[in-house]
C-alpha cells in the first residue's frame, strides 16, 4: 500500500478579524497518497489556497487533525512546521518569486541553502535541463519569459527531492502555450518520478489532467472525482 503523505480529519481553519470570524476551510476530510496527482478547483473564496497552506504547513489549523508524513502537526510549533516544510515539501506559486539578481542556477539552489544542505550545482543543472532550460543556466529572471520563470520555479521546488509538491495557480500568469508546457511538466514528473502533486487551479485544462479532482465551495469539499 502506498504511503499516506497527508491525512486531514475535520480540518478547519478560521481567521479571526476584528468583530468577526471567517471560516475559510470547514471540516475537510482528505487523504493524499504517494504518487497522487490532485487538483483542487472551485470559485474564488472557496478555501482552495487556505487548504493548500494548511497541508503545506504554511499555517496552523484551528480545529480537527492534520498528519503530514506521519507527523501530527495539528498543534505544532512554527519551528516544527518550518522543519517539515524545508525537508519534505516544495511550493510553486502564481508569482514566480525568483530573486532578480541571481542566475537561474543560483535561484534553483536557494532551498538547499535555507535547508542547510550542501550546494549541488550538477543536480541543479540536471533539473533545469529536465524542464527545458539547459540553455538558460546563467540568465537572470529579467532575461526570461513568464513560462521560463515558472519552469525555474519548478526546478527550484525539485532541488530538495520533495515528498510533496504544492502548486497554487501555477499557470495563472501564463499564456496558453506556456500553461500547456507547465501542465506537461507536472504530468511528466508525476508519471516518471511518481511525485505527489497537489495543485490549486482555475485552469480547467490543468485540473482535468489530475488523477483526482476535488471541488471546494464555501470551505467544504462538495465533490471528489
Amino acid at each position: 500500500m502506498k504511503e499516506c503523505i497527508i491525512k486531514a480529519e475535520k480540518l478547519t481553519k478560521v481567521y479571526k478579524l476584528p468583530g468577526e470570524q471567517i471560516s475559510a476551510v470547514r471540516e475537510v476530510d482528505l487523504e493524499i497518497f504517494a504518487g497522487d496527482f490532485i487538483s483542487v478547483m472551485g470559485p474564488s473564496g472557496s478555501g482552495k489556497t487556505t487548504l493548500l497552506d494548511s497541508i503545506g504547513c504554511l499555517t496552523t489549523i484551528s480545529a480537527g487533525k492534520l498528519t503530514v508524513l506521519g507527523n501530527d502537526v495539528s498543534h505544532a510549533t512554527e519551528s516544527k512546521l518550518v522543519s517539515i516544510r524545508r525537508k519534505f515539501i516544495s511550493f510553486v506559486f502564481q508569482d514566480f518569486l525568483l530573486i532578480p539578481s541571481l542566475t537561474t542556477v543560483e535561484n534553483v539552489l536557494l532551498p538547499l541553502y535555507f535547508a542547510r544542505l550542501s550546494q549541488d550545482n550538477q543536480k541543479a543543472i540536471a533539473i533545469l535541463k529536465k524542464v527545458g532550460l539547459g540553455h538558460r543556466l546563467n540568465h537572470i529572471p529579467a532575461q526570461l519569459s513568464g513560462g521560463e520563470k515558472q519552469r525555474v520555479a519548478i526546478a527550484r521546488a525539485l532541488i530538495i527531492s520533495p515528498k510533496l509538491l504544492l502548486a497554487d495557480e501555477p499557470t495563472g500568469n501564463l499564456d496558453t502555450k506556456s500553461s500547456q508546457e507547465i501542465i506537461d511538466i507536472f504530468k511528466q514528473l508525476n508519471k516518471e518520478q511518481d511525485l505527489t502533486i497537489f495543485v490549486v487551479t482555475h485552469n480547467s485544462k490543468l485540473g482535468s489532467q489530475a488523477s483526482k479532482i476535488i471541488y471546494l465551495q464555501d470551505g467544504r469539499i462538495v465533490q471528489k472525482l
